[in-house]
């Protein structure tokens, strides 16, 4: 039976990454569409009953759910998103919308976020249902549209139009499950938060002029330079949020680099000094308010000097943290350059966290357990955004979860997110569905 379904998982990832459900942050990319109809599909006949919602054309979200017996009962959402990110084919050693299965291994644009726990939470619900399953509270299958750029086509859109069709005690999403520490004392990571999202659009004006006659010119792209430049410097004091010593006890590091990782004094040193960079980068990320300079917009021309210049900054906050935290970090950053710009807010979602004193995080651990006996839950705080905390915002506990092979290097992997070469082991993808099967029946059953 574990082998068919792993089989099942195989081929439905397979089939999203085919699907190329790429968001490049427009209204009309992501076409989630394509995916929504294959896992309509493949969940009909089952019995579940499920709703289709599309506020933007092709931007669709699937609700599917096997109802509880009882109303009184928690209830889950296993919560996957459809959209993946675009991608340079060029730095790619496969296709990466070929969805091949290569020596153990599925590759291709959205292998590892997320649609391999997309898919293999499909195959679970589906195997429920047909087995004649019935939860306790009710069970919820979201496999929803436009995570990648902010969720207005998706999680939000639902959340704020049909709230009561997602509305949940405990939501399941991206993304725990990499193993960490020692085989003396192993942790298998879960997001129990992330990082606040506090996207901004810096514009910077000048003179327009000829391209010619630079001379005592007034460019707004060359502010705009000095301004990334100053963005890119910046170098903002380590804050430490109630989860930071755990996580970093969880790595399996040596004494003296744990220690100097738990000291603010030292920590940016210790860092920097690091041999791992995918280490050092998540870890930064991890203790910092951090600031990265990704897009850049005008009017631009070569002989014509521009007016206005726009920067698309990504912004991610730490806990406590809020939006005149973020324009002091800015003015401290630019310095006098802080009048030259005009700041509009894009994003701006604070940091969330979820308690770990319930039944789901009891059921986690006995299900991590099953397989790995030594195995202890570490919860972690994630960099990145999620349609989590939308949920959270809502009054759900909702936790990055799954479970992937020991073999996986949480470096390694973490660098396969919006990566060139991303894939995800054939192990992984057995272990992680029989994950959500043991954790639901754990606690609905």
């Amino acid at each position: 039976m574990a082998d068919a379904l792993t089989g099942q998982t195989v081929e439905l990832l397979q089939t999203l990454i085919r699907n190329e459900c790429v968001n490049d942050g427009t209204a009309q990319s992501g076409n989630e569409i394509r995916s929504v109809d294959v896992l309509q599909s493949f969940l009909e006949g089952a019995g579940i009953a499920m709703q289709r919602y599309e506020p933007t054309p092709g931007r669709s979200s699937l609700v599917a759910r096997i109802e509880g017996s009882d109303p009184a009962a928690p209830s889950v959402c296993l919560m996957g998103h459809t959209d993946v990110v675009p991608v340079d084919p060029q730095g790619w050693s496969r296709d990466p919308f070929g969805g091949e299965l290569v020596d153990g291994e599925v590759w291709g644009r959205g292998a590892v976020d997320m649609l391999n726990l997309t898919a293999s939470m499909a195959v679970a619900v589906r195997d429920l249902a047909r087995r004649g399953f019935r939860p306790k509270g009710d069970l919820i299958y979201f496999a929803v549209a436009d995570e990648e750029s902010g969720s207005k086509h998706g999680a939000q859109w639902v959340a704020d139009h049909a709230a009561d069709a997602i509305r949940c005690d405990y939501v399941l999403t991206e993304s725990g499950g990499i193993h960490t520490g020692s085989p003396d004392a192993p942790f298998v990571g879960v997001n129990v938060g992330e990082k606040g999202v506090a996207w901004r659009k810096l514009r910077v004006r000048g003179t327009p002029g000829h391209g010619s006659a630079p001379f005592r010119s007034d460019n707004a792209l060359v502010k705009a330079a000095a301004v990334i430049q100053r963005l890119a410097a910046y170098r903002p004091a380590p804050r430490f949020h109630d989860l930071w010593r755990h996580e970093v006890e969880s790595m399996g590091l040596d004494e003296e680099t744990t220690r100097m990782l738990l000291d603010p004094a030292h920590v940016d040193d210790t860092l920097a000094a690091m041999p791992r960079a995918g280490l050092a980068r998540h870890l930064h990320a991890c203790s910092h308010t951090t600031f990265s300079c990704n897009v850049i917009e005008g009017r631009m021309k070569t002989n014509t000097i521009p007016s206005a210049i726009d920067i698309g900054v990504d912004i991610r906050t730490l806990p406590g943290e809020d939006a005149d935290d973020v324009e002091a970090h800015l003015v401290e950053a630019l310095g006098s350059l802080a009048v030259e710009v005009e700041v509009e807010i894009i994003m701006n979602d604070p940091a969330s966290i979820s308690r770990i004193d319930n039944p789901m995080w009891d059921a986690l651990q006995r299900s991590v357990n099953r397989p790995f006996p030594a195995a202890r839950l570490s919860p972690q705080l994630v960099v990145g955004f999620t349609d989590a905390r939308i949920l959270r915002r809502m009054g759900s506990v909702a936790y990055g979860a799954g479970l992937f092979s020991p073999d996986v290097e949480a470096s390694e992997f973490a660098s396969r997110f919006h990566g060139n070469d991303e894939r995800i082991d054939v192990e992984s993808l057995r272990l992680t569905t029989q994950f959500w099967l043991d954790v639901v029946t754990d606690l609905m059953g």
